[in-house]
């Protein structure tokens, strides 16, 4: 019998929320600093899923400049109703220390692929938004909220909740705290359903690390108060950790049209000794029992997360596998869909049109630039990842440079690149950030001063290492075998939040924007 195998979204896809729009699936994740903002992947059998937009894809919907790492796109929710698809998002504008200033907004459109209307502003008192479609056509709008004053010993206050007039895009009244969330602590990332006369109400608690979980509670009035689930938590893996899938929690809820339901949740494969998770957080998807008048439970009977989860009924799908190979070229007028790039669109950055079938980069700011970074970035999605690139680059001051990076953020990365040196002229250098200290385990080695630089990454689950090669068909080590635990969620004591990335980027310090035309970027899993 077929199953689905997961998690159904590999490699930096957290924070999922799931609508279903007649026969098709739709889940929005976060993409925190990274641009456009908002992940959106499409399915028509809960199986294989593709992606299908990223809507926060201008300045208009989404300014990030200067957004602090991890700060940014947090938590969307999806929903769809009057004939519209309706994406709450917040954009954390800080993080660290006492405070969130975590603005939080709502768009609309007809179709997933937009137009997507002008932000409207909703409020700023904590993150995790959502918005709830009531059957008798009220909306409400929910989000926890964030309490920086430190003897509460809590700063995760609450769920609070605020009818939503759509006439007036605006919120009506004061907003009412609904639930205090349980022992587990930490509540975030509500979601509210009705059914069988009870509104249930979904919250994330115990923080999105290996304490993870979902709890459910419900209540005959929407204003609570709200009963716990009997057998809380719904899901987690912190009792389990032989689970191959960890940090379970912060889900959605969906039924599919012959009404079965299915959770989709956040969860992390630690691919490295001592539970570092590279590839960051994913998600995953459950069955639910949810007889009428009774409290969901995993189809399984526990609250273990599962590996492998049955169909819906009827359904013959075969779920495909990741291609083996795929190669990027720069022929488009426009990125290839799957990157991204760092806060801001940086059109102005690059050109497809200054060599035909290049990608030009222009150089600017560092890699610790929170501002104008010149860098696209491709999730690693899989334990064992090779990408290789070739580029041109002729530099002629120490200050300019361009190449290849394994990147988490700007504290966490390594990256290969051309630059310059007084005596030797162009030359590799390996550089290694870690806990935002900068080091060079390679520096001045020896290349041609002209011509094409072929690089090379490979991952090994918890090692990497660089390659360069004149051809691409004879290829050099650079430097020792890394680790990836550096670029992994877990490496800092504090959360981190995105996963690796293979980067391509051009630095020019000198404020001259010296080019490198990138020839493109093939990756092979497994």
């Amino acid at each position: 019998m077929n199953k689905i195998t997961n998690p159904i979204l590999t490699g930096f896809n957290p924070d999922p929320s799931i609508v279903r729009v007649e026969d098709t699936y739709y889940i929005a994740t976060s993409t925190f600093q990274w641009f456009p903002g908002v992940q959106i992947h499409k399915s028509k059998d809960l199986v294989n899923w593709e992606l299908a937009a990223r809507p926060l894809d201008s300045t208009k919907l989404l300014d990030m400049t200067g957004v602090p790492d991890h700060g940014g796109i947090w938590a969307p929710c999806l929903s769809y109703a009057d004939g519209r698809f309706w994406l709450i998002y917040t954009n954390v504008h800080s993080l660290r220390g006492a405070y969130k200033d975590t603005p939080n907004f709502l768009t609309t459109a007809e179709s997933i692929d937009g137009p997507w209307s002008d932000p409207v502003y909703m409020n700023s008192s904590g993150f995790d938004a959502s918005l709830f479609h009531d059957d008798d056509g009220k909306k409400y709008y929910i989000n926890m909220v964030w309490d920086h004053r430190p003897w509460k010993k809590n700063s995760f206050y609450g769920i609070v909740m605020q009818e939503y007039s759509v006439g007036e895009q605006k919120l009506l009244g004061k907003p009412e705290l609904i639930f205090k969330g349980s022992d587990h602590r930490l509540v975030e990332g509500p979601h509210l359903y009705r059914k069988d006369g009870y509104y249930y109400l979904f919250c994330a608690e115990g923080g999105t690390g290996y304490d993870h979980c979902e709890t459910v509670a419900r209540s005959k009035s929407i204003h609570g108060p709200y009963e716990i689930h009997p057998q809380n938590p719904f899901i987690t893996a912190r009792d389990y950790p032989d689970s191959v899938l960890q940090k379970t929690g912060h889900g959605d809820m969906v039924q599919t049209p012959g009404g079965e339901w299915y959770f989709v949740h956040l969860t992390g494969r630690p691919s490295i000794a001592g539970g570092y998770c590279m590839l960051g957080r994913e998600t995953a998807i459950e069955k639910v029992d949810w007889p009428a008048g009774e409290w969901p439970r995993l189809a399984t009977g526990g609250n273990e997360p599962s590996l492998t989860v049955p169909l819906p009924e009827g359904s013959t799908a075969l779920q495909k596998p990741l291609p083996p190979e795929e190669s990027y070229s720069f022929n488009a007028p426009m990125l290839p869909r799957p990157f991204q790039t760092l806060r801001t669109p940086q059109k102005d950055n690059m050109s497809f049109s200054a060599r035909p079938g290049y990608l030009r980069m222009y150089g600017k700011e560092s890699m610790t630039s929170p501002l104008n970074q010149s860098l696209i970035g491709l999730r690693v999605d899989h334990p064992v990842f090779t990408a290789t690139t070739s580029f041109e680059f002729a530099p002629w001051s120490f200050q300019q440079s361009a190449g290849l990076a394994a990147y988490y953020d700007m504290t966490s990365y390594y990256y290969l690149h051309v630059s310059w040196d007084e005596e030797r002229k162009r030359v590799l250098h390996l550089q290694s950030c870690q806990h935002k200290d900068i080091s060079y385990p390679v520096y001045n080695l020896n290349i041609p001063n002209k011509g094409a630089i072929h690089l090379k990454l490979e991952i090994n689950r918890e090692t990497l290492q660089f390659y360069w090669s004149i051809k691409g068909n004879e290829w050099n080590p650079v430097g020792p075998e890394l680790t990836t635990s550096v670029i992994s969620d877990d490496f800092e004591p504090d959360l981190r939040f995105t996963g690796a990335f293979c980067a391509l980027a051009c630095q020019d310090m000198t404020g001259t924007d010296l080019p490198a035309d990138f020839e493109g970027l093939s990756i092979k899993r497994g």
